[in-house]
Order: structure tokens, then sequence, then C-alpha cells
């Protein structure tokens, strides 16, 4: 899977880095500073993956499924994504739980693209 440039997504160590901050989130402090960065980078991951989600929405017909359950879930990245980085620990959550669900997403895209038409 690539993006628009022609890079690869780099989806493993961001795929570990929402895991930390999902896992973490009960117990870690994580300054400010740390988390706007790491905020940032989940942001922008997230950004270039939604636009891969709608990429693949563009190929499905505008009643299938996962298009429509996906442009929901772009509607909401969108709205989520725009917000500024607080330099909290939630923030940064808000921004992992976003990337996973774009993940999740174009994961099932790519699945009704590969399957045979009904």
């Amino acid at each position: 899977m690539h993006v628009p440039d022609g890079r690869p997504l780099d989806r493993e160590p961001h795929m570990r880095l929402v895991q930390a901050v999902i896992a973490g989130a009960g117990h870690a402090t994580l300054p400010p500073r740390d988390c706007d960065q790491i905020a940032l980078q989940l942001t922008e991951h997230a950004r270039t993956v939604a636009a891969e989600v709608r990429r693949c929405c563009a190929g499905l017909p505008p009643d299938a499924e996962p298009r429509v359950l996906a442009e929901v879930v772009l509607e909401e990245a969108d709205r989520r994504l725009a917000q500024p980085h607080l330099g909290t620990v939630r923030c940064v959550q808000m921004r992992a739980r976003q990337l996973r669900a774009l993940y999740e997403r174009l994961d099932r895209l790519q699945v009704a693209q590969s399957a045979p038409p009904p």
C-alpha cells in the first residue's frame, strides 16, 4: 500500500505507538512537549491514511456498505484531526484511536475491493 507520492505507508511503527499510548494511558504521565510531538506524528500519519481510505472509497459504488462506513469514519477523522493539539495524554489517546479506526476501515475497504462482485 502506497501513499500518493509513491512511498509505502509506515504502518508498523505507528501502530506500536498507538498501542503504547492507549495501553499506558491510565498510569503514564507525559510532559506536554512529548504529547505535542506524539500528537503531531499521529495526526500527520492519520491524514496520510485518511487519504488512502478516500482513494479506496472511490473504487467502490457509492452505496457499498464498506464505503458508507468508511465515509463516516472519515468525517469523524476530519473533525477530530482539525482540532488543535492540547499537549495532553487525552489528546494523544484520541488521535491514536482515530488512527487505529482509519487503519481498520482501510483494511475492510481493501478486503471489499478484492472480493468478487456479487
